[in-house]
């Protein structure tokens, strides 16, 4: 059985792109999209648009590191402010949360496109992605947005190794799950918590922790990081710095998740 190397993937997906003419992708900024929207700016030049949401499930950090990456390769860039947080039935946060804020996005990201005649979207989904239960998917494709990465036969593997050729500074970033993925299923999603699990990322982030999820549970934080560091963070240093900013974000309990972070494919971690 042939195995497509990784050149013939990334030539497929380069032959794929140049056959749109003109594409609209959507960029979150994580691994995927900027890999998807660095090949896709080689290949069509100008008639690239990159759409990013901004709201309150996204941390502002990730927003400005795709506001950087999308200067850096001199794209059109459209900053999109996104409307999930208007919408009651995604507030409710239940097991099609995801379908639901996928299809707002999508709909506004459609008439981005028509507006700009370019009869294309493209989102980052790759071949890992299918494997896992992702309800954005299911909005995708019933929306009609395509998925160059999965057409092309790229896994995240795949994707981060051809960034690196690329000398993307994405290749390695940890990912990266949208904050309303920290807020239990059935309990509301309020703009306040997802501002104190912002805020209590960027704190465990700034002290060098590579990949770290908080678990907003009410006055509960429930922090999970690799498991081989979770030994790091309860040295008395860290400890209390994290105890005296947690509770002025205005947590009262502040716990470690003792199996460390892994993540569960089934809630888009």
């Amino acid at each position: 059985m042939h195995h497509t190397s990784l050149n013939e993937k990334k030539e497929l997906l380069v032959l794929n792109i140049k056959r749109l003419g003109a594409l609209v992708v959507a960029f979150s900024g994580g691994v995927d999209s900027a890999f998807l929207l660095a090949v896709a700016t080689d290949v069509l030049k100008g008639k690239v648009v990159a759409v990013t949401a901004g709201s309150p499930i996204h941390p502002v950090r990730e927003k400005e590191a795709a506001i950087a990456f999308a200067k850096n390769l001199g794209v059109e860039h459209i900053l999109l402010k996104s409307r999930e947080m208007e919408h009651p039935e995604f507030l409710a946060n239940n097991k099609n949360r995801c379908y639901i804020c996928k299809k707002i996005l999508f709909d506004d990201l459609l008439k981005i496109a028509s507006d700009a005649k370019i009869s294309h979207v493209a989102h980052g989904a790759n071949i890992d992605d299918l494997k896992e239960f992702r309800p954005g998917n299911t909005a995708a494709k019933e929306a009609g947005i395509i998925a160059p990465l999965v057409d092309a036969g790229l896994k995240k593997k795949d994707v981060r190794l051809l960034s690196k050729e690329m000398n993307l500074n994405t290749w390695d970033k940890p990912s990266m799950s949208c904050l309303a993925t920290r807020i239990p299923y059935e309990t509301l999603i309020t703009k306040k918590a997802l501002y104190m699990v912002e805020q209590a990322e960027d704190l465990i982030s700034s002290i060098g922790f590579t990949t770290c999820r908080v678990r907003h549970h009410g006055e509960t934080a429930r922090i999970e990081v690799k498991p081989e560091e979770i030994i790091k963070i309860t040295e008395e240093k860290v400890r209390m710095k994290i105890v005296e900013k947690f509770t002025r974000i205005g947590f009262s309990h502040i716990a470690v998740d003792l199996k460390g972070y892994v993540s569960h494919p089934a809630l888009s971690s």
